[in-house]
Order: C-alpha cells, then structure tokens, then sequence
C-alpha cells in the first residue's frame, strides 16, 4: 500500500512539474525574465514556508536549530539546481515543452538517481543503497532496467525532435514559434546536469527533515513517516534556487530594458499576474508531492526516476494537446508517440520494483 500511495503521490507531482510552463505560454507582451522572475517570487519564497507552516508546526526552530554546514550545503545545491532551473526554462523555450522537458529531465534523472548511490558506495550510510545494488538485489536490477527503459524513451523523444526539425519547412509557425534545436539542446543538457542537484540538496538537507519527521513521530505513534517532513528542507533548497534565478532575471530585466514590461499598458497586468502566480505555485507542488511520494517510497533511485518519469511522461502529453507537433510526418509523430509510451512502461517496471524489496 505504501508503495501504491508512493507512486501515487509522485504521479500528482509529475503533472504539476510537467504542466507549470503552461500558463506561462498564456503570458501577453512580457519578457521571459519578467514572467520568470515573478513566478519564481511564488515557487521559490512566498508558497514554501507557507506550506512549511500549514504542515510543519515550529519549522522555523528547526531551521535556527540546524548547524550551519547543513544548511550551507543544502543551500550550495539549491543555487546549483537553480542554474538547472533557469535553463530549464530557457530549453522548454528552444525545444517546446515535450522535447525541452524530456532531454532535461532525462538527463537529470540518470544523475540525479546514480550519483548519491557513487557516493554512498564508499561513504556507508544505514538505509541509503550504495551503486552495488542495482547490480546484486533483485529490486536494484529492476530500477535500473526501468531507468534504462526510460532513457530509451527519452533517446526517442529526443529523435522525434531531430526529426521534427528536418521537417521544419513544412510546420505551421505555431509549431515553429521559438524553436531553435542547436541552442537548445546545449541549454538543456547543462539544465539536466544541474537540475539533478535538487536530489543531493534533499540528501544534504535530511537532518532537518529528520527532526521534523521524529517530532511528528513522536505525537503521532504508530503512523508512519510523516508526509511533510522535506517542507522544511525545501525552504534553503528553493533559497539557493531563488538566489540564482533573481540575480540572471534581474540582469536580463536592465539589459534588456525589458524591466518597464510591468508597465506596459498593452498588457493585460492582471491576468499575467495570475498566470505566473499560477505558474509558480504549480512548480512548487512538484516538490509538495515529491515529499510526500518519498516518504512513502524512500529518497532513493526509485522515488528520483519516478518522479522524473512521471513529469517526462506529462510534459509529452502537454507537448501533444498544445500542438507542438502539429503538421509533422508521420514517421515524427509515431516516434515521440512510441517515446512516450516506452516512458510509461519504465514507470511500470520501478514501481514493480518496490514490491521486490
């Protein structure tokens, strides 16, 4: 059951991940670093530590009571993932949504899952799995042929993007509209490195969920992990992250004079608010529900690729419904269709995975 709720839980963070960008698409006469920079101001500080206080009673004290090597890695992630974060935007800009997202999040999957493994392979930590057992346990075995699934399906969304550029000429300039196939996937594969740092800021910011989860714990016997206990950790992760996005946002705001775009008369204010405090809030549940999926499953490989896969698998389906594919071959179409699906059969195989433990 904990398995189920798990996979559960991470599918609702994966479509939130997956869908964000799209009321950012519906954002009239501003600048990407104007509507980035303010959703950000939503993902990043004003809905963190309001969800940290909803679920997490005193999250501040555990903060304050946290030693500074703690927080300072887990702050050093965030600003790492935050670069990974930005040109995540920049990729979904260049590469639409369906093929930005999968080579990113593609990408960020493999390191994000593997690295901490590297690690503590030669650094032994009580419940973490080192790189040996995706090759002795059966259950390892199993996430690593869902990972490897799933980058099958990544290779072949990124072939219906090689594909979908040759066919250029014949697309209608709705499906043009920005896309640049050489910039973006030089953008994308730094996004996907980088992205993968907010999995080591999770590692590096466990003490503090750990003294959320046994307070939790403590007053509630018997019922498990506690569901919120990352909340706390997500506030200096997305610190990091903010900090790197502001400084870029803010930069591109005065060289582009594009910072009196919130004064545009020609823009609809109100509206571009709203999307972009829609945008941002969305992005922030990925991490709500990511929390709440590990709890269930563990911060491991398995949880990692999940929630990788699940935002893959939504960010095609958005790149589908939007018509970012409209009027291409055949040969195209039936390729990222074929992606997709081989995406959501290494879904299938990691959650079969965790009945094998």
């Amino acid at each position: 059951m904990n398995a189920l709720a798990g996979v559960i839980f991470h599918f609702i963070g994966g479509f939130a991940s997956g869908s964000f960008y799209v009321p950012y698409k519906k954002v009239k006469d501003w600048s990407w670093e104007a509507m980035w920079i303010l959703g950000g101001l939503f993902s990043w500080i004003i809905v963190p530590p309001l969800a940290a206080w909803i679920t997490i009673p005193g999250f501040w004290k555990i903060i304050q009571n946290t030693d500074a090597s703690t927080l300072g890695f887990t702050y050093l992630f965030g600003v790492l993932w935050g670069i990974g974060g930005l040109t995540y935007g920049l990729g979904v800009r260049f590469l639409g949504v369906s093929l930005g997202s999968s080579v990113m999040l593609g990408l960020s999957m493999v390191f994000g899952a593997l690295t901490p493994a590297v690690y503590y392979f030669f650094n032994k930590v009580e419940g973490k799995h080192g790189i040996d057992y995706f090759f002795t346990d059966n259950a390892g075995i199993c996430v690593l042929a869902g990972l490897l699934v799933c980058v099958l399906g990544v290779v072949l969304c990124g072939r219906a993007g090689m594909l979908k550029e040759k066919g250029m000429a014949h697309l209608s300039a709705e499906a043009k509209a920005g896309y640049n196939f050489a910039t973006g996937i030089l953008v994308a594969i730094i996004s996907g490195i980088l992205s993968a740092c907010f999995n080591f800021g999770i590692e590096a910011g466990k003490p503090m969920a750990d003294v959320a989860n046994n307070v939790w714990k403590g007053a509630n016997p018997n019922q498990g992990e506690f569901l919120y206990q990352n909340n706390v950790s997500y506030i200096i992760i997305l610190w990091g992250g903010f900090t790197t996005n502001f400084i870029w946002c803010f930069f591109l705001l005065l060289k582009n004079k594009t910072i009196t775009d919130y004064r545009k008369t020609s823009a609809p204010r109100l509206k571009n608010l709203l999307l972009c405090a829609l945008a941002g809030t969305t992005w922030y549940l990925q991490f709500f529900f990511y929390g709440m999926g590990e709890s269930r499953l563990g911060n491991g490989a398995s949880s990692w690729i999940l929630h990788m896969a699940f935002i893959i698998l939504i960010s095609n389906a958005w790149g589908i419904i939007l018509k970012e594919w409209k009027g291409v071959g055949k040969t195209t179409y039936n390729t990222i269709i074929i992606g997709i699906l081989t995406i959501i059969l290494s879904i299938c195989i990691v959650g079969f995975a965790k009945t094998l433990e």
